[in-house]
């Protein structure tokens, strides 16, 4: 059961990590069906306007789901990036926002051309603008402050997060003709 006002929010120029757009995707094993997923990382400095829209939803939400009462830290949608210093573009200058749905979003080009996993974009470590919808949960499964994600549009391109380059020097040795080709 969902509680409270939805909160309809537009993120722009951000990054995309941990994209499930195209397939559903299961995040517990219990799960009897999948869901559709990312996670968006915003700069605190030129992403500072959304973050705002962002914290003051939650709190309209404290105050109308929960009666003032947060449900916790970890119990809400919105995150500091400092939470995974070791993660591809995480760290102490941004802040994460993870949404999800049940039916599968819409994910447009720039021109708003519809977009397919085929297309290899929108990826993980690119610019998207997104829009979003924080809402309340209290039932079952616990009282939470989350996000609906609705749509995806591709901005730009960056840097792909977790695809570095190996370095097949540190990987292997050069082989003489002598030796033994791999089965």
């Amino acid at each position: 059961m969902s509680t409270g006002t939805r909160h309809h929010i537009r993120l722009a120029n951000v990054r995309l990590s941990f994209p499930s757009l195209f397939r559903e995707k299961k995040f517990a094993p219990t799960d009897a069906k999948g869901s559709y997923s990312a996670t968006f990382i915003l700069d605190k400095k030129t992403n500072a306007k959304e973050i705002a829209e962002i914290k003051r939803s939650i709190d309209l939400l404290v105050k109308e789901t929960f009666k003032g009462k947060h449900p916790g830290v970890n119990r809400v949608c919105l995150r500091d990036g400092s939470e995974k210093p070791d993660t591809d573009g995480y760290g102490d200058g941004v802040m994460f926002i993870s949404a999800r749905t049940d039916k599968r979003p819409q994910v447009v080009n720039r021109d708003l051309t519809p977009l397919t996993e085929d297309d290899g974009k929108p990826y993980a470590g690119c610019y998207v603008y997104a829009t979003i919808e924080i809402w309340g949960q209290d039932n079952q499964y616990g009282k939470r402050i989350n996000a609906k994600l609705r749509a995806v549009q591709f901005a730009k391109d960056g840097s792909p997060f977790g695809e570095a380059n190996i370095d097949v020097n540190k990987e292997f040795q050069p082989l003489g003709d002598d030796d033994e080709s791999p089965v």
